[in-house]
C-alpha cells in the first residue's frame, strides 16, 4: 500500500511526524523501522530530525518526509517543529530532549502526544533537577508514555503519566551468529587479537558508561596467559582520560574510535561487556544474544528484564565481580555455550518489528478514532 494510497483509518491517510533528537543508534534505528512499517501500511510519516540521523538512517529511503530540524530547544527550532507538525494526526517523539522539544511546538494544540522514552535520562547535580523538570512535564503532557522497560513505565507513572505502557524496541535485521561470520578471522587478526581472547565494549566515551570500572576490572586480566585485549568501540570527552589510564597502568585495552562496523567487531569477539547501567534495553545487549556472543553486564532492572538468565550479571559498580565473570568465562567454554544458547531462546521471545509496528498502530488508533457511543 503506498503511503498516498486510502487507509483504514478514514478517507485519507493517517499522518504521523516523528520527533527524533538523532543522539541515540537505538532510538534511530527504532525510527527508521517504524517509519518503515507505517508506509507500509498506508500511514504518512514526517521525520523531524537532524539531517546527519537521516544520512544515517536513510529515513527517506523508508518512505518517509525528512525535516531538518536541529537538536536544539532554541526558538528557531521548535518553531521548525510547530510548522512540521502542522496538519499532523498525532506526533511521537523519542527521548526526554525531542519530547520536552514537541511538547514546546505543540504548545495551544489539540494534537495527540506519543513519547516513548528510550533510556534512562542520566545527569549529575543541577542539571540532575533540570532532567527531573523536563521529565514531569512530558509525561503530564503527553497522551500516552512508552516506555522500552518496566523500570521506564514505572518511572512515567511516578512522573505523573496519565498513560504509561510498556513497548518493547526490537532491533532491526537480520543477525549472524559470530561462528558463522566470514570476516571473523581477518578482523582478529587487524585488531591483534590472533591466539589471544577478544573483549568488546560499545558506545560514547562518557562517565555513564562505566569505563573507569573496566579499566579497573582489566588491571586483574593481566594476570592472565594469553592476555585478553579488550576493544572500546566509540568516541567521547573521556578519550584522552582513559588513554593516559590504558598508557600509565599498561592495561591490556585499546580504544578503537567510531566505528561503522560494530556488528562485526561483535561477531569476532569472545565476550561482549556492558558496564554502564543507564541503558533501558541495550543495544549491545541485544546484539550479543542475537550473534551468540557471551554478554557480561551490569545487574540493572532494565538488563535483566532484557536478557534473563542469558547472560553473567554482576552487580553495579563492582570491578572485582567484572573481572571474575570474565575469568571465569574465558575459563569456561562449557558456560559459554550454556549462555550463548539462552541467548538464541531469550532473543526469539522479543518482539519482531512487525508485532511492534502493529502495537505502536493500535496505539495511534485510540487516539485518533472516533470512539464509540455508549
Amino acid at each position: 500500500m503506498s503511503p498516498t494510497s486510502p487507509s483504514p483509518h478514514g478517507q485519507s491517510p493517517l499522518r504521523t511526524v516523528q520527533v527524533l533528537g538523532g543522539g541515540n543508534a537505538g532510538s534511530s534505528a527504532h525510527v527508521r523501522s517504524l517509519a518503515a512499517g507505517l508506509v507500509a501500511r498506508g500511514v504518512r510519516v514526517t521525520v523531524c530530525a537532524p539531517a546527519e540521523a537521516d544520512r544515517a538512517y536513510d529515513f527517506t529511503g523508508a518512505g518517509a518526509d525528512h525535516v531538518h530540524v536541529p537538536r536544539r530547544s532554541d526558538p528557531a527550532s521548535v518553531a521548525a517543529l510547530r510548522a512540521a507538525c502542522t496538519g499532523a494526526d498525532l506526533v511521537h517523539a523519542h527521548g526526554l530532549h525531542a519530547s520536552f522539544r514537541a511538547v514546546l511546538a505543540l504548545s495551544g494544540r489539540t494534537t495527540p502526544l506519543i513519547v516513548t522514552w528510550h533510556n534512562h535520562a542520566h545527569a549529575e547535580g543541577a542539571r540532575a533537577q533540570f532532567l527531573r523538570l523536563l521529565e514531569r512535564r512530558v509525561a503530564r503532557t503527553a497522551a500516552v508514555v512508552l516506555g522500552t522497560s518496566s523500570g521506564l513505565v514505572d518511572r512515567a507513572r511516578r512522573t505523573g503519566a496519565r498513560d504509561a505502557r510498556l513497548a518493547a524496541v526490537p532491533l532491526p535485521g537480520r543477525r549472524i551468529p559470530a561462528d558463522e561470520h566470514p570476516g571473523r578471522p581477518k578482523l582478529r587478526a587487524e585488531l591483534g587479537a590472533l591466539g589471544r581472547p577478544l573483549l568488546l565494549a560499545v558506545g560514547s566515551l562518557d562517565h555513564h558508561r562505566g569505563y573507569d570500572l573496566l579499566l579497573d576490572a582489566a588491571r586483574v586480566w593481566r594476570r592472565l596467559d594469553p592476555l585478553p585485549l579488550l576493544v572500546i568501540a566509540g568516541e567521547g570527552p573521556l578519550r584522552a582520560q582513559l588513554q593516559a589510564r590504558i598508557e600509565d597502568e599498561e592495561l591490556p585495552v585499546r580504544l578503537a574510535g567510531r566505528r561503522e562496523d560494530v556488528a562485526d567487531l561483535l561477531a569476532a569477539a569472545d565476550l561482549a561487556l556492558l558496564p554502564g547501567s543507564w541503558e533501558a534495553r541495550p543495544v549491545l545487549a541485544q546484539e550479543a544474544l542475537h550473534a551468540r556472543v557471551p554478554l557480561v553486564a551490569t545487574d540493572t532492572d532494565g538488563v535483566r528484564e532484557l536478557v534473563g538468565d542469558a547472560a553473567e550479571l554482576v552487580p553495579r559498580g563492582d570491578a572485582d565481580a567484572l573481572a571474575a565473570a570474565v575469568v571465569r568465562l574465558l575459563d569456561g567454554p562449557e558456560r559459554c555455550e550454556e549462555l550463548r544458547d539462552r541467548g538464541t531462546r531469550q532473543a526469539a521471545t522479543w518482539p519482531t518489528e512487525d508485532e511492534t509496528v502493529a502495537q505502536v498502530l493500535s496505539v495511534y488508533d485510540e487516539l485518533t478514532q472516533p470512539q464509540p457511543l455508549i
